[in-house]
C-alpha cells in the first residue's frame, strides 16, 4: 500500500531515512514529501539568553529546529569555546527537558542531557516537567517555533511553573506541497506529531493518524491500526 510520508528528509549522509525503513517492514511503499519549511531568528538574543545560566531554572526544547538554533548560536568560534568551557556545564546542573529521541540526539550532541524523551508529546512532557519543578522558581528558557502549539505554556501556568518563549525560528508551507499533493494518487496520509497535522488538516487534508509519539515504530503502528489491517 502506497502512502504519502509528510515530513523533513533525514540528512543523506546519515543513511536511509527510518521512518520509510519502519513503514516498509509493515508493508507500506512511503513516499516522503516536506510539508514545511523553516527559517532562523533572534539567533543572537538567543545566545545571550545561554549565555545567562543562572537566570534560568533549565531549558525545554519540543523540536529538532530549537536545538539546531542552539547549535548555530554557538557556531562561531569564540561562542564555542566559552559554551564548552563555562556555560555547558551551568546548564547542566539545571535540567534540559525534550520530546522525542530525534530532539534528545541533538541535545546531547551540544553537551546537554536530555530528560522526558519518552514523554512523547508536549502534553505529557508538560506533566513530567511539573512533577519536577517548583512552582514560581526562576524561568524554564523555551526556544520554540512560531507556530508552537500553547499546549505546554498553558500545562505550566496552570501550575506556576514559569516559562520564557523564544522564537527561533519561523515555519512555513513547503511551496512544493500542494503540487505534490495533487500529484498524488494515494488517499491514506499519516502525520508524526499534532503541529504538522493541525498544518496538514488547515488546508483540508485528512490525516488517516498521527504517531502517538514521535517514532518510526509508532506511527507504522499507527498507521496499520488506522486502516485495520
Amino acid at each position: 500500500m502506497k502512502v504519502l510520508l509528510l515530513k523533513e528528509p533525514k540528512d543523506r549522509d546519515s543513511g536511509p531515512d527510518p521512518y520509510i525503513q519502519e513503514l516498509g517492514l509493515y508493508g507500506f511503499e512511503a513516499t516522503l514529501i516536506p510539508v514545511l519549511s523553516f527559517e532562523f531568528v533572534s539567533l543572537q538574543s538567543f545566545f545571550e539568553k545561554l549565555s545567562h545560566p543562572d537566570c534560568y531554572g533549565g531549558l525545554i526544547f519540543t523540536s529538532p529546529r530549537a536545538v539546531e538554533a542552539a547549535k548555530l548560536c554557538l557556531g562561531e568560534n569564540s561562542k564555542n569555546e566559552t559554551w564548552r568551557n563555562s556555560f555547558k556545564e551551568k546548564w547542566n546542573t539545571k535540567s534540559t527537558y525534550v520530546v522525542g529521541k530525534a530532539t534528545a540526539s541533538l541535545v546531547e550532541e551540544i553537551g546537554l542531557i536530555p530528560q522526558g524523551e519518552k514523554c512523547g508529546n508536549a502534553e505529557k512532557l508538560a506533566r513530567y516537567i511539573c512533577a519536577r519543578e517548583a512552582p514560581n522558581s526562576s524561568p524554564l528558557l523555551f526556544p520554540c517555533g512560531s507556530l508552537k502549539r500553547e499546549v505546554l505554556p498553558t500545562i505550566l501556568k496552570e501550575k506556576d511553573i514559569s516559562l520564557e518563549c523564544l522564537t527561533v525560528y519561523q515555519t512555513a508551507q513547503h511551496p512544493s506541497l500542494q503540487e505534490s499533493l495533487k500529484n498524488y494518487f494515494s488517499e491514506q496520509f499519516a502525520a508524526i506529531g499534532p503541529t504538522t497535522a493541525e498544518a496538514i488538516e488547515v488546508e483540508g487534508i485528512p490525516v488517516s493518524c498521527t504517531a502517538e509519539n514521535p517514532t518510526p515504530q509508532d506511527l507504522a503502528a499507527g498507521l496499520k491500526k488506522a486502516l485495520h489491517l
